[in-house]
């Protein structure tokens, strides 16, 4: 009996219903990913500590727990979840509020903690918190009947976006986390029924509000940091050495690549010269190392992800499952479209990872733990995939 128990759930586990696609992607995504940050961190470790493998090393190690945690929480129903949705909230707004005031500071931004040695950014894992919140309270209204309705299903659940800007982007001065939540939260209201009228009113405020916080970061006699960003974006020549000198050093080395690249682990400009290239600017990188058809294969890569996290919502067994699928792909979708977009100068320079490729643990590991949520939805699916 217990063998047949044991055998019964190993059949569960690779049933059909797993959604092997997705699995597969994020995979080939995250090899990728390991073997370019091996090359492009290699002289910034070098250089900062006289050894060349050390940001690999964290970030492989980040990776296979964050593998472990991927393969558990696909095992896990989804739906339990929702039963721990306002605990969730409360701790992912008490944690990022804590930040903001004892959280370790860089660049004039308090945005990560330090426990025993390690420090973390509470604010990648406070996205997965705040998609299943949001799934929580949406399928709640929509089951109700309120989802349609102004104050219940658009109002109401906007106001809890509040505590969320305070604690991001006031205290911890990070714009681009605050703009992917709100974009994920959007999403998910749309998805979920909510008046598509109401969001013209707020997308006019929101501008309004957009406006007034970069005209907040100038001061009279120069424009700050942010509006010096988008000076740059308009003229990109303007400032070569000052605060155009990252993205022209992107632009050079995307340049660099040609069709097929210089080759991997040939890229010049990660000597040194291209700031984050084994962060935010990783991208660079591989457009300089695996040149155009290497960039193309890893944007199509992207693209699938989108494309199954989109079957997997509409395919999911409830509105809960299909909130938590939208809101996991729009999260690494548009991480992945802004990175993108920054590196090429598409939009101005901006903070932004990019999923499964740039150095930082809490990223990757978020990520990882997002994909883990989003196949156990899958294995929860009205019918394969």
């Amino acid at each position: 009996m217990v063998k047949k128990n044991k055998q019964k759930k190993l059949t569960l586990f690779l049933s059909g219903k797993f959604d092997y696609s997705t699995l597969i992607i994020t995979l080939l995504l995250l090899c990728i990913g390991l073997i370019i940050l091996l090359s492009a961190s290699t002289p910034k470790s070098l250089s900062e500590n006289g050894r060349s493998y050390d940001y690999i090393i964290r970030q492989g190690l980040v990776a296979g727990g964050g593998l472990v945690l991927l393969v558990v929480l696909s095992k896990i129903d989804y739906r339990i979840y929702r039963n721990f949705k306002w605990i969730i909230y409360v701790g992912c707004i008490v944690l990022l509020i804590l930040v903001g005031f004892i959280g370790m500071g860089e660049n004039g931004a308090r945005r990560w903690i330090r426990i025993l040695g390690f420090s973390f950014q509470p604010s990648e894992f406070a996205k997965v918190g705040f998609i299943i919140f949001y799934a929580a309270l949406l399928s709640d209204m929509k089951e109700k009947g309120k989802i349609k309705k102004l104050v219940p299903g658009f109002i109401f659940p906007l106001m809890f976006l509040i505590p969320v800007a305070y604690s991001i982007l006031i205290l911890q001065n990070h714009f681009s986390a605050t703009f992917v939540i709100g974009v994920i939260t959007v999403v998910q209201m749309f998805v979920a029924g909510s008046s598509f009228k109401y969001f013209f009113g707020s997308g006019a405020i929101g501008v309004i509000g957009l406006l007034g916080y970069l005209l907040k970061n100038s001061t009279g006699s120069s424009e700050g940091f942010r509006m010096g960003r988008i000076q740059t974006w308009l003229n990109v020549e303007s400032d070569l050495t000052g605060t155009g000198w990252q993205i022209n050093q992107s632009l050079y080395a995307i340049g660099s690549g040609g069709l097929f690249g210089v080759g991997l682990g040939n890229s010049k400009q990660k000597y040194l010269y291209l700031p984050e290239p084994h962060n935010d600017f990783i991208f660079s990188v591989l457009a300089e190392e695996l040149g155009f058809i290497g960039c193309i294969i890893v944007i199509a890569l992207f693209a699938l992800f989108v494309w199954r996290g989109i079957v997997i919502s509409i395919k999911a067994e409830d509105t809960f499952g299909t909130l938590i699928a939208i809101g996991i792909t729009t999260m690494i979708g548009i991480q992945a479209l802004i990175n993108i977009a920054v590196v090429t100068n598409t939009i101005p320079v901006t903070g932004m990872s990019l999923p499964f490729f740039s150095y930082g643990g809490s990223a990757m590991l978020a990520d990882l733990i997002a994909v883990g949520i989003l196949l156990s939805v899958s294995r929860n699916g009205k019918k394969s995939n």
